[in-house]
């Protein structure tokens, strides 16, 4: 028997014994005894989802149910004694921890001799885990030791100065140490100087990045952590969005470039550190170089089961961010619920095909006015019709609709969804151009989430008389990643029109001629049709957001007046009315708002983090049956509340953040914004046109009937193909063959160190009800 239980068990013995005793050592010699060999000792993996495990090692506990127990223990992997691993937890002898390394790739065996065995599924430190086979191709950074881009881990020190002049954090040296280190004070009471050690590493090929305040020349393992450290874990992220085909390096700004810093205002992660907060951040959690919702929730569920398996159990793990960074926490959130316990947004937008539906309404709409960055004002569009700017302005739905279109278009919608766009990792040369290299990578960010859209159906069964498939799709026989986002019978103006804001002739030219956008995003003559099975895939893989597992979360979301530049107040209320739609109130959402654009004050980022902790803290120490999402609203503490600019209570009045619609909306849309391809319904004449105030005719009327053969939108019905978001997806097969649209994972338990056992919540395929 190995020294480590030996001395678990002697100390066992000696407290069942009432003190120290010389002869209860002598059975320490005697053989372990084998029986009963099922009910003594409960092993269970704590880092991860045992078929989910990664990089080699696993976090293990083993329960012991009395002190002869830990006499006779025995822990083997793959039949090699591993008990050596094994340590007593501080506060419980019968509890012990130990990290188990040297796990084979595929199926590994961690049994006890006196209790139970488990399977535990190793993959790569590279990945994948779930998402299907690697993007090809993939650029690793210099220096990485193999083609999962796998590096030595390094690590960097660094201090928090007294001197105010000197904001953020600073290189430290513990050899030479500065003499200007600040102190802190975290939340449990403990007084330190302010030094971080920084980890960086790679896994899922890519960067990853771990902040801790950190006890110079003290160890620090997941059975006994530093005393400073208070268990909590906040995730930052990145924004804009685009799929990237190489490595990069991990976010931790709030606002990751969307709008300046401010030296008087802290980071939310030094504030988090002084707490006593741990950090973490992967360059895949940034939208900015990785906008796929599977490689996302791969990246930070790879990233906990080493945070885990390095320094020990979580409570809970809260994430912050935004622009891309709140749409990452939303799709997570949803699609993947346990990561996150918490969420705090700003700049929000509830997902990415959300998003691309407003934005993409924007590209055509700009082209058919005439404008680009070149030519910013075009009264005339290009069938010759004239439409005066504050018309255009109303189609929008917007007050600065060119301007909030044009930035949209140019910072945003085009680079990311053209496939001739550039991306890290890809050359010139490599790149697809549609007459030069139409086989090239295409470097759309729908392109880079085909695993969860799928390839264009060429003809698909709810369309069987078109041939879908472009003249370069036909020639390379095979089809591009389909676009889940159609106009088909969107009636754009509708609501000027009846409001008399546009003429006939002005509904009438647009809606003949706006047409639609083909998969290298040219302007076609006809509507764009959602391609299948990207439109129903879209709602089943998370893409677009239909908030439906979003009641186990509690979030605080921060709200600005709307800046005009493609980061509309609206987005944020996407979210809050999509909670207040499926469950009927959005009591686990909070609404801070304000008079600062974009993020209503940039106080909220910190004092954000620490309601949302009153908030977790409230709901752990709930110990009740009580299902987690009755739990996240009972629990709320009172002052955690809407606020208007500090003001607690209600939100700001909507006028005063300045929401506004949509293309779609000024199209009669609904306010949720997730109508990416409506229902349709037979045009009829008898609809409202603006009939009191104008007379259509008859050729009008024949042209309308013309453009809407198929029918109009009927707004008063769920999108087209709507369906509840599926809960952990994964994109491959036993053999790693990609399952396109994604197969739920067989049930299992919430892992046991994500968050203490008042967040747990079993993942079973028919817990969401319909």
């Amino acid at each position: 028997m190995n020294n480590k239980i030996l001395a678990i068990a002697a100390t066992l013995m000696l407290a069942a014994c009432g003190g120290s005793s010389s002869s209860s050592s002598s059975s320490h010699a005697q053989p372990p005894q084998e029986g009963p060999a099922n009910d003594r000792a409960t092993v269970q993996v704590l880092s991860n989802r045992p078929d989910l495990v990664s990089a080699g090692d696993v976090l293990i506990e083993v329960i012991l149910k009395d002190a002869q127990s830990a006499e006779d223990l025995i822990l083997r992997l793959n039949n090699v004694d591993v008990s050596s691993a094994l340590q007593a937890t501080p506060n419980n002898p019968l509890r012990l921890l130990g990290l188990v390394d040297g796990l084979s790739l595929g199926e590994n065996t961690i049994s006890s001799n006196i209790g139970n065995s488990i399977t535990v599924i190793n993959h790569p430190s590279g990945g994948p885990v779930f998402t299907g086979p690697h993007i090809q191709p993939w650029e690793c950074q210099d220096g990485a030791a193999d083609e999962d881009c796998n590096q030595q881990v390094e690590y960097l020190w660094l201090y928090k100065s007294s001197n105010p002049t000197l904001s953020g954090l600073q290189p430290y040296d513990p050899e030479n140490p500065a003499d200007d280190v600040a102190t802190t004070t975290t939340d449990t009471g403990e007084t330190l100087p302010f030094i971080v050690r920084q980890e960086n590493g790679y896994q899922a090929r890519d960067q990853y990045s771990i902040f801790t305040l950190h006890k110079t020349g003290e160890d620090w393992t997941p059975i006994q952590p530093q005393s400073q450290w208070n268990r909590r874990l906040l995730v930052t992220h990145g924004g804009n969005c685009r799929g990237d085909h190489d490595t990069s390096s991990p976010r931790t700004d709030d606002y990751a470039g969307t709008i300046p810093g401010n030296p008087l205002i802290e980071q939310s992660y030094i504030t988090a550190l002084s707490m006593g907060w741990s950090v973490l951040s992967t360059a895949q959690l940034n939208l900015g170089h990785n906008c796929n919702l599977s490689y996302q929730a791969e990246s930070l569920m790879m990233a906990k089961e080493h945070f885990i398996e390095q320094y020990g159990e979580l409570r809970y793990t809260v994430g912050t961010g935004c622009s891309g960074g709140a749409i990452t926490q939303n799709m997570i959130a949803n699609a993947y619920p346990g990561l996150y316990q918490g969420l705090l947004t700003t700049c929000t937008y509830p997902d990415v095909m959300s998003t691309a539906t407003q934005f993409a309404d924007y590209h055509m709409l700009l082209r058919y006015f005439g404008i680009t960055a070149d030519n910013p004002v075009a009264p005339t569009s290009r069938d010759g019709t004239v439409y005066a700017i504050p018309q255009q302005n109303e189609i929008y739905g917007h007050v600065n609709g060119i301007v909030n279109a044009t930035v949209a278009d140019t910072a945003l919608f085009g680079e990311a969804v053209d496939p001739a766009s550039a991306c890290g990792g890809v050359s010139a040369e490599e790149r697809f151009d549609q007459d030069t290299n139409p086989g090239g990578v295409r470097c759309d960010v729908i392109s880079f989430m085909e695993n969860m859209v799928g390839e264009r159906e060429r003809v698909p069964a709810a369309d069987p008389l078109s041939d879908r498939w472009s003249q370069i799709e036909k020639d390379l026989g095979y089809g591009f990643a389909g676009f889940p986002l159609g106009n088909e019978g969107v009636q754009y103006g509708l609501i000027p029109l009846q409001e008399g804001t546009i003429s006939p002739a002005q509904f009438l030219a647009l809606n003949t001629n706006i047409g639609g956008l083909d998969p290298s995003l040219n302007v076609t003559a006809g509507r764009m049709k959602a391609d299948y099975p990207a439109l129903p895939n879209a709602y089943r893989t998370g893409i677009l957001n239909t908030i439906v597992n979003m009641d186990t979360v509690p979030i605080i979301n921060m709200t600005g007046p709307d800046p005009g530049a493609a980061h509309d107040a609206v987005h944020g209320y996407w979210v809050r009315w999509r909670l207040e739609r499926e469950f009927g109130h959005r009591d686990n959402f909070v609404h801070w708002g304000g008079l600062t654009a974009l993020v209503g004050d940039l106080n909220y980022m910190n004092q954000s983090l620490v309601a949302m902790a009153s908030w977790l803290d409230a709901i752990e120490a709930d110990t009740s049956v009580t299902p987690l999402a009755q739990k996240i609203i009972t629990n709320k503490p009172a002052d955690v509340q809407d606020q208007c600019s500090g003001v607690p209570g209600e939100m700001c009045p909507e006028e005063l953040m300045t929401v506004f619609g949509t293309p779609r909306t000024q199209a009669g849309a609904d306010k949720y914004g997730d109508q990416i391809q409506c229902q349709l319904k037979p045009f009829s004449r008898a609809d409202n046109y603006g009939l009191g105030n104008t007379v259509w005719q008859e050729a009008d009327w024949l042209l309308l009937e013309q453009t809407f053969t198929t029918g109009v939108c009927d707004w008063s019905k769920r999108p087209l193909e709507w369906q509840r978001t599926v809960t952990w997806l994964k994109y491959q097969d036993d053999k790693g063959d990609v399952i396109t649209g994604g197969e739920q994972m067989t049930p299992a338990d919430f892992p046991a160190g994500w968050a203490s056992p008042a967040f747990s919540k079993t993942w079973e395929p028919g817990w969401q009800q319909p």
